[in-house]
């Protein structure tokens, strides 16, 4: 599935025509979900830049998983470092998963949304990223603008994009890996980097 040009910053590489495309789906707040892009992020995207160079490009896409309420509110915070600062997107996001129980139930329960998405945006100030740009995106008022009392934030139309394409191709659970446009369910967020060599080996040509 195609990129949008103003969501490239979701592709982790440069190849100008790659041949394959290994999407991953996934959920800040998901623990498999954070093994995955971990093994993918720190040792399978090396892996296809030396060995399967231009061959391979990894898209990330982001699903929200509802039962869990911070689910949205991480996934509106990567949205909005993306749009301050693209480059900054995939460290963003494992700055998020080395996070993520800083933002399961239990430690979000009693704050509100806004102090939350306050927590998300000081994640974004290591990587160089103005967390005050971050919170403008992110933040709700408590009065109502224009006389929309349910409007959600600057990022909310954004994250909606990220939604129909999940729903678009069916996907439900997280991790999800879609392999050139089908869902692979080999593919285990366990894997080995040696598991991981020998599935790309198999299919990148």
């Amino acid at each position: 599935m195609a990129v949008a040009p103003r969501f490239a910053a979701h592709v982790l590489g440069s190849a100008a025509h790659p041949v394959h495309t290994l999407e991953i789906y996934l959920d800040y707040v998901c623990p498999f979900s954070a093994k995955l892009f971990t093994r993918v992020y720190n040792d399978v995207k090396p892996i296809i830049d030396s060995k399967f160079s231009n061959k391979v490009q990894i898209v990330f896409r982001q699903q929200v998983q509802p039962w869990h309420p911070s689910s949205t509110l991480t996934h509106e915070a990567a949205l909005a470092v993306e749009r301050v600062d693209p480059s900054s997107f995939w460290k963003y996001s494992a700055a998020l998963f080395e996070n993520q129980v800083d933002f399961f139930d239990v430690n979000v329960v009693n704050e509100t949304r806004n102090a939350t998405y306050k927590r998300l945006s000081a994640l974004a100030a290591p990587l160089g990223v103005d967390e005050q740009q971050i919170y403008k995106l992110l933040a709700i008022s408590d009065k109502p603008v224009g006389g929309a009392y349910n409007s959600g934030n600057q990022v909310t139309n954004d994250l909606k994009l990220h939604v129909k394409t999940a729903r678009l191709v069916g996907v439900h659970v997280s991790p999800t890996v879609i392999f050139d446009g089908i869902v692979d369910n080999s593919i285990s967020s366990g894997w080995s980097v040696a598991q991981w060599e020998e599935w790309l080996a198999k299919h990148v040509d």
